[in-house]
């Protein structure tokens, strides 16, 4: 006797490019400088469910946190290029506790994924993709609001580190 179910549905997600013409060390740098490494304690705070703390962090915290770093480039040795390119996973716990309370399946997209790269003729790029078309497609207002602040905050620090 089967239980599973598989259903599917294709969705329109908005994919954002920001270009450079400044080096990739420096727009990595100006990034990691502007966006702090996540403070794993903030977890530990929602976890608590000291709800005075968490506000009080989410009002003085930083609003966007890196939560991870890959270093893709540097796959790319098997082939005897390695690159300049990592990924970022991008966001904020608190923020995303705002989604996932209304709809557990907003934490697909929490945290954002961030791509940063150097093209072969030397240009840097971030690509991502919007954050309202990722969590827009879950149907629920609040989430969708969210999402939209998330927008602008994200492309804000991106264009602000792309200079």
């Amino acid at each position: 006797m089967q239980t599973a179910q598989v259903t599917s549905r294709t969705i329109a997600v908005e994919h954002v490019r920001i270009t450079s013409s400044r080096p990739f060390a420096q727009v990595r740098a100006a990034l990691e400088a502007d966006i702090p490494q996540l403070d794993p304690s903030i977890m530990g705070l929602l976890a608590s469910g000291d709800e005075e703390a968490v506000n009080y962090q989410d009002a003085h915290g930083p609003t966007l946190s890196i939560f991870l770093t890959r270093e893709h480039g540097d796959l790319l040795a098997i082939v005897g290029r390695k690159r300049n390119a990592v990924q970022f996973e991008i966001g904020n716990p608190i923020i995303a506790s705002k989604m996932t309370r209304h709809d557990l399946a907003a934490s697909l997209y929490a945290p954002l994924r961030v791509a940063l790269f150097e093209t072969p003729e030397g240009e840097t790029v971030f690509e991502y993709d919007k954050p309202s078309t990722l969590f827009g497609q879950i149907g629920d207002a609040r989430i969708t609001e969210v999402a939209l602040f998330l927008d602008r905050e994200l492309e804000t620090a991106l264009v602000r580190a792309a200079g």
